[in-house]
Formats: C-alpha cells, structure tokens, sequence
C-alpha cells in the first residue's frame, strides 16, 4: 500500500474527503517526524511505538571492489509494534 492508497483507504473507513485524509496523514507525518526530530518517542496505544536510536560508525565493504570503507555514524528510527497490531498480522 503506497501514500495514495493509504488515503484512499483512510477517507473510506472515516467518511471523510480525500483532501481531509491527506491532509489528516501529512499532519500526522509532520508531528511524527518533528517529536522523533527532538528526540522524543511516540507512542500508539495497540498500533506501536517510533523511537529514535543512534548508530556508531562502523566498517563496512564494497560489494563490488570489496575495499573495506567506513560506514558514518547516524540517527535512525525504530518501530516496535504494539500487542493489538501483532495479534491481527498473525
């Protein structure tokens, strides 16, 4: 399911607009992404929980000359799915 679809299916399942599920999802995107941006977690209640760890640097190869390179250190998100979301993908 792409960004498109999702808004599809979001403004079906709530009898809303298109234009109010996009702008419903954006809003949601941008919230999402400025409290991991400030490092805080956000946290869903049955859906999941966004986190945002830090990754030291590390040694890595080339797959195609296999010369061994240094992989920089970065922030990266995490996701960890609640019990509920679990329980209906099984």
């Amino acid at each position: 399911m792409n960004k498109a679809e999702l808004i599809d299916a979001m403004a079906s399942g709530a009898g809303i607009s298109k234009a109010s599920a996009a702008s419903a999802l954006n809003s949601f995107i941008d919230s999402t992404s400025n409290a991991l941006k400030s490092g805080d977690r956000v946290a869903l209640v049955g859906f999941g929980s966004f986190s945002v760890t830090h990754r030291e640097a590390r040694k890595g190869r080339n797959p195609q000359t296999g010369k061994e390179i240094t992989i920089a250190a970065k922030n990266v998100v995490k996701f960890k799915p609640g019990s509920d979301l679990n329980t209906k993908v099984q």
